[in-house]
């Protein structure tokens, strides 16, 4: 009898261990679903703004050769009215561009080399991003979350998401979302409440030594229509030349410097 009660008692505690290790997983489970839903009520929401502004400031990390990492650091302003409106304007250390789309025309201007590039693109913002993406590669961090497809183009290439739990940004309460892809994982901060609209967002590049990234953090949301006839009006600088895409000033537009970063001038 005796010997009995301690076997009923490690019985016991093995069906409670058990059953606090299936709640775990099965919170854990359901924690990761919960990171689709909150994801999709975001870009649900910015999908469905006809008119968005709003200030960010973006870091971009590069790996030298001797495996150094170099931090380049940027601000900038965003109009857009959809469906075919779009004016992004960014200012670092190395570039101070300007890029405007009314729907037929995209330009863009750099401020450091006194010249533009302008082009006919009929459309969308969607479209003008597609297009901007397949002839010259860049990657366009960020526009991703205008799009209004962002949840497929978001999710395309995730194998794994997570609900992280709560964090703050610039003073405000955000969900933390976490995901995993083949290339990139990334994270992206969710206010909380009626407007989830995305407040950070870090993509880390595994397939690079070193997992440099990126950071973009959103300010100053709001979305009231934009006013102002000439916001999406390219006007060229006085003095300003017009160049090719296949213009050596191209080098100008970019955010970080072109050449060793150890050789780059401002």
């Amino acid at each position: 009898m005796n010997r009995a009660k301690p076997r009923a008692l490690i019985r016991i505690t093995a069906a409670a261990a058990s059953v606090a290790i299936l709640a775990a997983v099965n919170s854990r489970d359901a924690r990761a679903d919960d990171s689709a839903s909150l994801l999709k009520a975001m870009t649900d929401y910015t999908a469905a703004q006809k008119s968005i502004t709003a200030t960010f400031d973006s870091d971009v990390e590069v790996i030298t050769p001797d495996l150094q990492k170099i931090q380049f650091a940027s601000s900038g302003q965003l109009r857009m009215a959809r469906p075919d409106k779009l004016r992004v304007k960014r200012t670092g250390g190395y570039a101070d561009v300007d890029l405007v789309y009314d729907g037929k025309l995209v330009s863009l201007y750099g401020n450091n080399a006194k010249a533009y590039v302008q082009t006919e693109a009929p459309g969308t913002i969607d479209q003008l991003v597609d297009a901007i993406q397949a002839k010259t590669g860049a990657a366009m961090p960020g526009t991703d979350l205008l799009l209004t497809n962002s949840f497929d183009v978001l999710t395309s290439d995730v194998i794994e998401g997570r609900h992280i739990g709560q964090g703050v940004v610039d003073g405000v309460e955000c969900e933390h979302l976490a995901f995993r892809g083949h290339d990139t994982d990334w994270q992206i901060w969710i206010q909380t409440g009626a407007q989830p609209i995305p407040r950070k967002y870090v993509i880390t590049s595994k397939t690079i030594a070193g997992a440099p990234q990126y950071t973009l953090r959103i300010k100053d949301w709001k979305t009231d229509p934009i006013a102002d006839a000439d916001a999406f009006a390219f006007k060229p600088p006085e003095g300003a030349m017009k160049v090719g895409l296949d213009s050596d000033v191209m080098i100008e537009f970019d955010e970080v410097p072109a050449g060793t970063t150890a050789g780059a001038k401002k």
